[in-house]
């Protein structure tokens, strides 16, 4: 019953993250900017400690 309930809210925590505005970010809800650094980034920017 407890792992039901942890995925539940695991499924309705994505749910809502996934509910933004387009150009926002989905935490803060700061509008994104034509200029943001995080534009530039890419998934090899993205690595993991101690697997690299």
């Amino acid at each position: 019953m407890k792992h039901l309930i942890r995925v539940t809210f695991l499924a309705l925590s994505l749910g809502l993250m996934a509910c933004t505005e387009p150009n926002t970010y989905p935490v803060s809800g700061e509008q994104c900017g034509p200029k943001d650094p995080v534009l530039e980034l890419d998934a090899a920017d993205c690595g993991m400690p101690g697997l690299m």
